[in-house]
């Protein structure tokens, strides 16, 4: 099989797959990248995630996490509910977590992929990811030519907004490269001036993790910062402002996939029911979800910060 059907035959599974776009890039060292995250680093940037300190190799060089890697693939998927929480005083969840949590959704159709590509092509060495480990997803998107890395440093698609999980495959195999294409944003600053903790910097294109409200509702383990009272604007898990206020996504259309349709409960929920929250309700409504990642208690500890 030729470069060509390999790509067209690459291409096809991920639209049989159920995802909407696809790029491929050169599997190579990312040098400026490399600089970008190793600035903002040093300057402390990601808070209390010292992960993102790990792995710095990995993190700019597909060929340390598959020896002989030739192509990155880029994949995404739309997460993009069309009903939201009903109550509109009720603390506020990302809508990426409405659903199954999608770590385990995608993860499955990658392996399903792998699997094809192999059985048609013949034994191709390679790696799966989604958010699991350390790769510069939105760089590879960006390199692949699947949109570019706006203002909120979120991945814009040209025709469909940025309300999408990224995933890659990373393999051994040679494809024909896509490119990148040209950003779009213009002197648009709407995401600069809607973000409540001013976690994007003035001119845009650097986020500050430290001050994110995602950061503090998920990934920070202890108590959030008194000074950061009445700046969340009743977000309880994660934050979509930036998004929301994006003209790109006035393109969204709802997802296709039934996984990520929430718990019949979730969106009827009224302020006084996640207040009220017990351990039970929490395990019932979040089963399988990506909010479990913040426990029931950091879950209480957001909504009673939210009620100060």
């Amino acid at each position: 099989m030729n470069i060509q059907s390999r790509t067209k035959l690459v291409k096809e599974t991920a639209y049989k797959l159920g995802f909407e776009f696809v790029g491929i890039a050169k599997a190579e060292k990312m040098e400026e990248e490399s600089r970008n995250l190793e600035e903002w680093l040093k300057n402390g940037m990601h808070g209390n995630m010292q992960y993102m300190e790990n792995h710095f190799e990995k993190r700019t060089d597909p060929t340390k996490l598959v020896e002989g890697a030739k192509s990155v693939i880029t994949l995404l998927y739309n997460y993009f509910p069309d009903k939201q929480q009903e109550d509109p005083l009720a603390p506020r969840l990302a809508k990426y977590a409405y659903g199954k949590d999608y770590h385990f959704v995608i993860k499955d159709k990658l392996k399903a992929f792998l699997e094809v590509i192999s059985t048609e092509i013949g034994e191709v060495g390679g790696r799966c990811f989604v958010d699991s480990a350390p790769v510069l997803e939105r760089d590879w998107a960006k390199r692949s030519g699947l949109g570019w890395v706006g203002k909120n440093t979120l991945l814009i698609h040209p025709k469909r907004g940025s309300f999408f999980f990224l995933a890659e495959l990373i393999i051994d195999l040679e494809l024909e490269l896509d490119g990148p294409i040209k950003d779009y944003c213009g002197r648009c600053t709407r995401c600069i001036e809607a973000c409540p903790t001013e976690a994007i910097s003035p001119k845009g294109y650097i986020l500050d993790g430290s001050k994110c409200i995602s950061y503090f509702t998920i990934e920070l383990k202890e108590s959030i910062p008194e000074s950061y009272q009445d700046k969340f604007e009743n977000w309880m898990f994660g934050c979509d402002i930036c998004q929301d206020v994006c003209p790109w996504n006035r393109f969204s259309k709802k997802h296709n996939e039934s996984e990520f349709e929430p718990h019949p409960d979730l969106l009827k929920m009224k302020k006084e029911d996640w207040e009220e929250i017990t351990k039970d309700v929490f395990q019932k409504v979040f089963r399988k979800s990506a909010v479990k990642r913040t426990k029931f208690e950091g879950l209480k500890r957001n909504i009673n910060f939210l009620k100060k």
